[in-house]
Order: C-alpha cells, then sequence, then structure tokens
C-alpha cells in the first residue's frame, strides 16, 4: 500500500478482502475495486464503489487476501483511518465504512458529513 503524506492507512477487513476476490473472479475486466468520495447523499457526501481494471498514478492501493482495492487521493483525505468492511445482514449484504472522521451518517450507511 502506498501512503500518501504520512496519512494513516484506509484498512480492509478479511470478510471486505474475500468479497472484493470474489467478485473480481467474476469480472474479466476487473482488477480492483475503486472506493471514492464524492458530494452528493442525504448527508453531503456519499462513497462511490466500482470495478475498474487497474490504478491511477495518484491512487493509493491496498492489497488483502488476493483483493485490490484502490482509492484516488482526494478521497483518501476524507476517508483517514477508515475500515472498509463487508456485512451480510438481514436487510441486505453491503460494502460498509467506519470513517472516524465522520460526524453524521445516513441509515444506509453510504452518505456521510465531516
Amino acid at each position: 500500500m502506498t501512503v500518501i503524506e504520512d496519512r494513516p492507512q484506509v484498512s480492509v477487513t478479511a470478510r471486505a478482502a474475500r468479497r472484493i476476490a470474489e467478485i473480481i473472479a467474476g469480472e474479466p475486466s476487473a482488477r480492483a475495486l475503486r472506493v471514492r468520495v464524492e458530494g452528493g447523499g442525504c448527508s453531503g457526501f456519499q462513497y462511490k464503489f466500482d470495478l475498474v481494471a487497474g490504478s491511477e498514478p495518484d491512487d493509493i492501493v491496498i492489497e488483502r487476501e488476493g483483493a485490490t482495492v484502490v482509492i484516488d487521493e482526494m478521497s483518501v483525505g476524507y476517508m483517514e483511518g477508515s475500515e472498509i468492511d463487508f456485512v451480510d445482514e438481514l436487510i441486505g449484504a453491503s460494502f460498509k465504512i467506519q470513517n472516524p472522521n465522520a460526524t453524521a451518517a445516513c441509515g444506509c450507511g453510504t452518505s456521510f458529513s465531516i
């Protein structure tokens, strides 16, 4: 993993890594899961997840248990110290980000404010 400007790393749980590897194995053109932060959502910012062929020059790259996650430099600033997890609950399965910088979040867990 590349850490930009001594920022705390973003971590990926073993459960999330296994799920990412499973998803990528079924997508021939995908090599990584891109996580980014965009403006919007009910709390001001929202997480976006996309399958991509590779990383860009300013990305941090997190590799764990056969899975690769890439995050652009701007998004890393909003996600310092976060943990990416995968949860399988009664209401559905999804990636969840535990972000220590978020001051509020929506009920679905994909939107937050700082």
